[in-house]
């Protein structure tokens, strides 16, 4: 089955790029319906993710998984500094990088938060069978240049 909403006055809203757009969209908004108590952004939460769930201590890590650009993420980090959620340090190997690392509070935010959100986003993709979920990545890795996902198409 075929979903489309071409309308008469032009294809906008039959574009992927633009369903691509909206779809993010409603997954931001879910981010941000589960933080909205927190204080935090739904870019400081992709970096609390990637130094609580993936073990990313520098910046330069952080930025790539997150993708953003260097200067976002340094903005970020601040941000998350000044809420007292990271601490960050100079490397002991190699005085000239920088480490970031969850504070206690930090860890608290994520024990506290991370159910609501995982829910909210679980909630998003029930609306899709498991196959449905394995295309879409497929499709999406593709779209974006990356290599499938192993166990997708």
């Amino acid at each position: 089955m075929q979903m489309t909403d071409e309308t008469p006055t032009g294809r906008l809203h039959s574009s992927i790029g633009f369903k691509l757009q909206r779809t993010a969209r409603v997954f931001e908004k879910c981010i941000e319906l589960s933080l909205r108590h927190s204080g935090l952004s739904r870019v400081n939460w992709c970096i609390l993710l990637a130094l609580h769930e993936h073990n990313l201590t520098s910046p330069s890590e952080i930025s790539d998984f997150v993708g953003i650009d260097r200067t976002a993420t340094s903005r970020a980090l601040r941000q998350l500094e000044e809420l007292g959620t990271i601490k960050r340090s100079i490397d002991h190997s190699d005085r000239r990088m920088t480490q970031v690392k969850l504070t206690k509070r930090g860890v608290e935010i994520m024990a506290y938060y991370h159910p609501s959100c995982r829910d909210h986003l679980q909630m998003i993709e029930g609306r899709l069978t498991p196959e449905e979920l394995d295309q879409l990545r497929y499709l999406l890795c593709k779209l974006n240049g990356n290599e499938a996902p192993k166990g997708g198409r």
